[in-house]
């Protein structure tokens, strides 16, 4: 079974390791290790993950995200699968669909929104969020879904993605981390320059192109980047310690503990 590492997730997906840590230690996702003590996650812990992430852009508080689906893993019978579930953000709520309707997670009250869930049989589904980039966004879904199966068929489904919505950013992202696991790491750096030559505002672009370049031990180049991230998103935990990592090799001091130091205080 393909599984995908915690530097991959992070990078495919943008979210913290603290949130990742918090999301594993309260039973949201159960990732196994691999040889070396490493968590090794897999294709359902990324469509997990992927929702926290979801939940997270839609500004809803780390803490809250972590609260509010161990209260769904805890209140859910357990044949029914998280990742079979469709979870959203109502205003600055963490809600289910249950039905044709929404429900609080945490208080069980039923929730007002406009989005439409289909499903057959009673069953509940899991849809993704629909974005503007519409057939686009189809392809991008069919990449994700194909990369544990073939890897050729998601990077051709990803291509797809790209052609039909060159400014939208996700399927970039996740190309460009399925070929640099593939070490394909200069076509990476190549892919990602072209996306951010489209979307020069996308934070996650410029993440991706910098732990990219660090696997290359283009390591200027790489903090240049992180850095550049951090002047779009500057609350990036992440890139902050990869930055200060970078800083501390090139014995650039006082730039490493601005660093480390910012990076302590948004883990908080």
């Amino acid at each position: 079974m393909e599984t995908y590492t915690l530097r991959g997730i992070e990078s495919m997906l943008g979210i913290s390791r603290a949130v990742i840590g918090s999301l594993v230690a309260s039973g949201f996702v159960t990732p196994s290790r691999g040889k070396r003590n490493e968590y090794r996650f897999t294709f359902q812990d990324v469509v997990l993950l992927r929702t926290a992430y979801g939940l997270q852009q839609a500004h809803i508080a780390p803490r809250k995200i972590v609260r509010s689906l161990k209260r769904l893993r805890e209140t859910l019978p357990s044949e029914v699968p998280l990742s079979g579930l469709r979870i959203t953000a109502v205003g600055n709520e963490v809600a289910v669909q249950d039905g044709s309707a929404q429900r609080h997670v945490e208080s069980g009250q039923m929730l007002f929104d406009f989005d439409v869930l289909s499903s057959a049989g009673g069953s509940i589904s899991f849809l993704a969020k629909a974005e503007p980039a519409g057939a686009a966004e189809a392809w991008f879904e069919r990449g994700s879904a194909l990369e544990a199966e073939s890897k050729s068929k998601a990077e051709a489904a990803y291509r797809r993605a790209i052609s039909l919505a060159p400014d939208y950013v996700d399927p970039w992202l996740n190309l460009g981390v399925m070929l640099c696991d593939s070490g394909r790491c200069e076509e990476a750096v190549d892919l990602y320059r072209d996306a951010l030559r489209r979307s020069p505002e996308a934070a996650l672009l410029h993440f991706n192109l910098a732990v990219a370049l660090e696997d290359l031990e283009r390591a200027d180049e790489a903090l240049a980047s992180y850095e550049a991230c951090l002047r779009l998103a500057p609350k990036l935990a992440d890139a902050h310690y990869n930055a200060a990592r970078l800083h501390e090799l090139a014995g650039h001091r006082s730039q490493a503990i601005r660093h480390y130091s910012e990076y302590r205080r948004l883990q908080r």
